[in-house]
């Protein structure tokens, strides 16, 4: 049977339902999907050893005829050890895998088979154990020994090996990729054909060869990611936004409001945010900054010269608690503004306590609401602005396409989208961007950071509490808790079908409340409880009136205690490195001392590393770097607010040369060629690649 691009999965040898199934959850749906799939490391068994010259812990492969060849069990453990003797006609040595008994079947007495492991010793002479292992001629090529091996991300009931074979087949397709870099590009590069980096990422016959078909690989990624966003970053500049003017008196008075004195970071990051709304297009800015650096500050500011110019803002946050809280913070920075909340549970007016929703949306469409903050409720279709100018989004880093031409069409005079004015995007995130990450998927995007904090604020003591130290740990608790102040403990997702950590928050709570502070005040927190419910715990625990709050993960964002100085996270191994930053960011909310206790019973030497690499870092912008190498950008900002950060096939974030070298690439062309007209494939690539990333 031919093999093609465009041939089913199912259609290559060996792969029945069962395989198919499996290989879906990979994202292998064809045999493109399968060329696709890169390693992610190799195995170097190039090394040909030979019998009488072994020597302890060398890794290679041995070519030879099985002299023997039998499984046993063994009385006590009941484990099945197939035992095979090879023989190179220069030595013998002994083979020995653990509870693969299928292997006796497979091979016999008199196979010519290679083998590829590490040679280790015990009391009878060297042994090679659980080794790769395949049927071969003297003259024929190995897949799975005897070379570079790939070892490639797989799936419970998908072995190497099979994934080795299967990819031989596909193989024979990969002259049907067309090679859509331009020569000029290549050549000034230094890059191969696409064909022939496939075949080579897949099977080099040297450490260099890999290399170089990776980056060839890596470049074309990453050249069409850096098109995309120039693109996207030249198309809003296109739109018209509307002006709005620095309020220079308004802002000064509102300043000089504030019970705290702005820092440098906040002022000068306002005055930019500030500049770019006076301009005629679109700003597009993410306000990056520590946990409680401020940034709500800064947004209000922006939202005052907003209103002061006529426009209204949107202020739209991902769950109804930080919603809540944003209100809060705003109406009290701004006592006598009009300031409307929307949720999908929340219906307030700042002017008009007893206001209806019904009254509540006539107002924001009649123009009498300055500042609307809301989940994404405020976008739907029975929400009309008057005069939208400003959006702001805190927690997201990147918009939604179908939610921001949502807001265009709001501001469309009787619904003519050409007629509308884009409003400027101001997204907040206290989860620091890593810079490969900005030149990258985020280069459409202006980036303004506030790395200073509030004065008078302390560093929070942060430690990993070992199992045995939790006594002492209570006992420090109940100290600080005679003294007035207040805790948060977050508990982890403990199993799959517990999907929002429940189960492990509401045993954390029966645990404390009955066994360890049974003479406290202890309130629960999480996702499912009823909003009437949920509103009472938070406003007690805001008044001091519950001493430690037991929370799910989920609702971390937006409680602002700042009596609160101690954090406790269980199962601190099961969140990344900035999650825990963001927990952290809870307390140290005020001039007292905070700290942070690490619980974790895991005895992993890595597990270990990174707890403590958390300990050592001095701020979210390192985290945030630490967090991209250990666990990769999907797991730090969730595939469900973009998708785009697992569709990475090769190219990695911490490819900082590659990232910056494609980049000018991508504007060189753009620069010589703005439509793309001379280069048809590559428009058609970017566009279906900016579908799969989700970019307008």
């Amino acid at each position: 049977m031919a093999v093609h691009l465009s041939t089913p999965i199912h259609k290559l040898t060996r792969v029945g339902k069962v395989t198919s199934e499996r290989l879906a959850k990979l994202g292998i749906q064809n045999v493109k999907d399968l060329l696709e799939h890169y390693p992610s490391r190799f195995e170097d068994y190039s090394e040909k050893l030979s019998l009488n010259q072994l020597a302890e812990h060398q890794i290679g492969s041995v070519f030879g005829v099985i002299k023997s060849i039998e499984t046993k069990k063994t009385p006590r453990k009941k484990m099945q050890i197939t035992e095979c003797y090879l023989d190179d006609s220069k030595g013998t040595i002994k083979i020995i895998w653990f509870n693969q008994p299928y292997i006796a079947q497979t091979l016999r007495e008199g196979d010519m088979i290679s083998v590829a492991g590490k040679i280790e010793q015990d009391f009878n002479g060297f042994v090679i154990k659980n080794p790769n292992y395949e049927k071969a001629l003297a003259d024929e090529d190995f897949l799975h020994t005897s070379r570079l091996v790939p070892i490639y991300p797989a799936t419970a009931g998908i072995t190497q090996k099979q994934i080795r074979f299967l990819m031989h087949q596909a193989l024979e397709a990969v002259d049907e990729f067309k090679d859509f870099l331009p020569g000029k590009i290549k050549e000034k590069a230094r890059l191969s054909d696409k064909n022939t980096a496939i075949k080579k990422v897949h099977l080099p016959a040297s450490s260099k060869e890999y290399l170089d078909s990776a980056r060839r690989l890596k470049f074309e990624e990453l050249f069409l990611i850096q098109l995309i966003t120039e693109q996207s970053r030249k198309k809003l500049r296109a739109q018209n936004a509307p002006k709005i003017e620095f309020k220079e008196q308004a802002t000064k008075n509102l300043v000089n409001s504030l019970p705290f004195k702005l820092t440098d970071d906040q002022r000068k990051q306002s005055w930019q945010i500030l500049k770019d709304m006076q301009k005629k297009e679109p700003m597009n800015r993410l306000l990056q900054g520590e946990v409680g650096s401020g940034k709500t500050v800064v947004a209000a500011i922006a939202a005052l010269n907003a209103a002061e110019s006529g426009f209204q803002t949107a202020l739209m946050a991902p769950t109804e608690i930080l919603a809540f809280q944003h209100y809060e913070t705003i109406t009290n920075i701004f006592p006598d503004r009009p300031i409307a909340l929307l949720t999908s549970k929340y219906a307030r007016a700042s002017t008009n306590p007893n206001a209806s929703r019904a009254i509540i949306k006539k107002e924001i469409s009649d123009g009498k609401i300055d500042i609307i903050i809301g989940t994404h409720a405020i976008i739907q279709k029975d929400i009309n602005f008057n005069k939208l100018g400003l959006v702001i989004i805190d927690e997201q880093h990147r918009f939604g396409v179908e939610q921001r031409k949502a807001l265009k069409c709001k501001n469309a005079p009787l619904g003519r989208l050409s007629l509308a004015s884009t409003p400027h995007f101001l997204s907040m995130t206290a989860t620091p961007i890593p810079r490969s990450l900005a030149l990258t998927l985020y280069s459409d995007l202006d980036i303004s950071s506030i790395r200073q904090m509030p004065f008078g604020r302390k560093p929070i003591q942060t430690k990993v509490v070992e199992e045995k130290n939790r006594p002492k740990a209570y006992e420090f608790i109940k100290q600080k808790i005679s003294q007035g102040r207040q805790i948060f403990v977050i508990c982890p997702l403990i199993e799959e079908s517990d999907a929002l950590g429940i189960k492990s928050a509401t045993e954390e709570f029966e645990k404390l409340k009955k066994a360890v502070f049974s003479s406290i005040s202890i309130g629960l927190l999480h996702g499912r409880m009823k909003h009437n419910e949920k509103e009472r715990v938070m406003s007690e625990f805001k008044n001091n009136n519950i001493s430690i709050l037991v929370s799910t993960a989920v609702v971390e964002v937006g409680i602002d205690v700042p009596n609160a100085s101690i954090m406790i996270i269980e199962g601190a191994d099961r969140f990344g490195l900035a999650q825990l930053h963001q927990f952290r960011g809870r307390v140290g909310r005020s001039s007292e001392q905070s700290y942070c206790f690490l619980f974790t019973d895991s005895q992993n030497a890595q597990t270990k590393n990174r707890m403590q690499s958390f300990v050592n870092a001095r701020d979210g912008f390192e985290i945030a770097e630490l967090d991209l190498q250990l666990r990769g950008p999907g797991q730090i900002y969730g595939t469900a607010q973009s998708g785009r950060f697992e569709d990475l096939k090769i190219a990695r974030l911490t490819d900082a040369g590659l990232i910056s070298e494609t980049k000018k690439y991508a504007q060189d062309l753009l620069d010589n060629d703005p439509n793309l007209g001379a280069h048809a494939q590559i428009k058609f690539e970017i566009e279906k690649r900016a579908q799969e990333l989700h970019f307008e």
